[in-house]
């Protein structure tokens, strides 16, 4: 299948120019848009609010009324009536764990670009074919980084890939390098020890940092 739809195309162009994806779990509706506001105040513009956060789809709703300049979608979408849900809540774009044809498909019957999780070579063609926007390679830590993500790039260096799952601010550049069209963070951007204090600043600076980080060289 050739991922060619005009949402599959914006979603790219959009992930080239940013190249970093926030993901937020949120205990609270609150709390989920003080996190959202603090890295939005620090260049970050793609925002994900993890499915299982609390008020998951008022979350998604309320951030796109108070934050219209960025993307807003969701993740840990496990079945079809989430991502109908989801969808219904606003979310512009839908993140998976794992790669299933049905989810995949009536995102694309929607036109909502969605990136679903995978990790070997067989299961990143098999989303990429059934029509995924880009795929999600997750944990990457657990196979070796962005040394995996520039090993994937000969086979399929036409995929676009996110990695996950074990980026951090200081390596968050080698993935850039390594091939990844984009990276997500979500503890590393959140330090559990930040939110309890409710230090938006530092958060904001550490989504400064990602941004400049993850630009081009």
């Amino acid at each position: 299948m050739v991922n060619d739809k005009s949402s599959h195309l914006a979603w790219l162009s959009l992930l080239s120019q940013h190249r970093s994806i926030a993901v937020i779990r949120a205990s609270s509706l609150v709390l989920g848009s003080q996190m959202a506001q603090a890295v939005a105040q620090g260049g970050i513009s793609v925002i994900e609010i993890t499915w299982n956060s609390s008020q998951a789809p008022e979350l998604i709703s309320q951030l796109r009324s108070e934050l219209p300049t960025c993307i807003i979608g969701t993740g840990t979408i496990l079945n079809r009536e989430q991502l109908q849900q989801a969808i219904a809540a606003g979310a512009q774009f839908l993140f998976t764990p794992h790669v299933d044809r049905t989810l995949i498909e009536a995102a694309v019957a929607k036109d909502v670009p969605i990136i679903p999780g995978a990790l070997s070579p067989t299961e990143i063609i098999t989303a990429w074919q059934a029509g995924a926007s880009c795929v999600k390679v997750f944990p990457i830590q657990a196979v070796g980084g962005a040394s995996y993500i520039k090993a994937l790039q000969g086979p399929l260096g036409s995929i676009p890939l996110i990695p996950t799952g074990g980026v951090t601010l200081n390596n968050a550049q080698e993935f850039i390098k390594a091939g990844a069209i984009a990276v997500g963070l979500a503890g590393d951007l959140f330090p559990k020890a930040l939110i309890a204090d409710g230090d938006w600043e530092a958060i904001t600076q550490r989504a400064k940092s990602l941004r400049q980080s993850t630009k081009i060289v």
